[in-house]
């Protein structure tokens, strides 16, 4: 933000010669829409090689038709995209439309449009029909919970009985600690943890409230008896709703 201040445009590059494995994002159009959710941006403009998302792939169909609009991103239109790549980095499509996925749940539209048009960025502030432009979500996610969703990395597993994942998929619960049959990974109170069901399949992702030797003492304990094992108690809950997203 001091650098748009001074007039200077800041270069954020997935790329960049001093990143480390620690703080890797995978390619620069999710990076892209992390960026846009953390400077609270009104709008992402993806630059590619192409003039936008087509029905089919236009280099093997020449009839192909480019979708001037997409107002919800379903999961049909993700499988389109495919993993085509473009000729130069290392996202394809594919990466651009979960992108474009990842800033409509935080209410910011994207256009996704061909970088070596001439004059393209000001023509589309002018309101000029160029690339597709995705919609932004009706009822967008949070910033605490879009945060926790996509950019804060998770750094272990809790599994959890059927009655917990009702209680937090059909209910909107918290989890509490009774309903924990298993744990993986290392992590500690703060950090961000998968929850999966008995069968490692995962419906949700949320900050933990307790660390992991801490956890192994309470789970599959009633919240009366955490203070007791513990000698203290953080709350009743392990992760609580507020710090939770279901899997989308």
């Amino acid at each position: 933000m001091t650098l748009l201040d001074f007039g200077i445009i800041p270069i954020i590059n997935e790329n960049d010669t001093v990143v480390v494995d620690e703080i890797r994002f995978g390619d620069n159009d999710n990076l892209s829409a992390m960026v846009t959710n953390l400077v609270e941006a009104n709008l992402l403009v993806i630059l590619s090689d192409v003039d936008g998302l087509y029905d089919r792939d236009p280099n093997k169909y020449p009839d192909a038709v480019r979708i001037h609009e997409v107002a919800r991103i379903t999961e049909e239109i993700e499988n389109s995209a495919g993993d085509s790549s473009t000729s130069h980095g290392t996202g394809g499509m594919g990466t651009k439309i979960k992108a474009a996925k990842k800033a409509a749940l935080f209410g910011v539209g994207t256009i996704i449009v061909n970088g070596r048009t001439p004059g393209v960025l000001p023509r589309i502030f002018d309101g000029e029909e160029l690339g597709t432009y995705f919609l932004p979500a009706r009822d967008p996610m949070a910033a605490k919970k879009h945060w926790i969703a996509f950019t804060k990395k998770p750094r272990g597993k809790l599994f959890v009985d059927l009655g917990a994942k009702n209680a937090v998929v059909e209910n909107g619960k918290s989890l509490l600690p009774s309903g924990i049959k298993g744990v993986e990974g290392g992590f500690d109170r703060g950090d961000a943890v998968r929850l999966c069901d008995l069968e490692g399949n995962e419906f949700a992702k949320g900050v933990i409230n307790y660390a992991l030797p801490e956890l192994l003492r309470i789970m599959g304990k009633k919240t009366t008896e955490i203070e007791g094992i513990l000698g203290y108690k953080y709350g009743d809950e392990i992760v609580h709703r507020d710090n939770l997203v279901l899997k989308q």
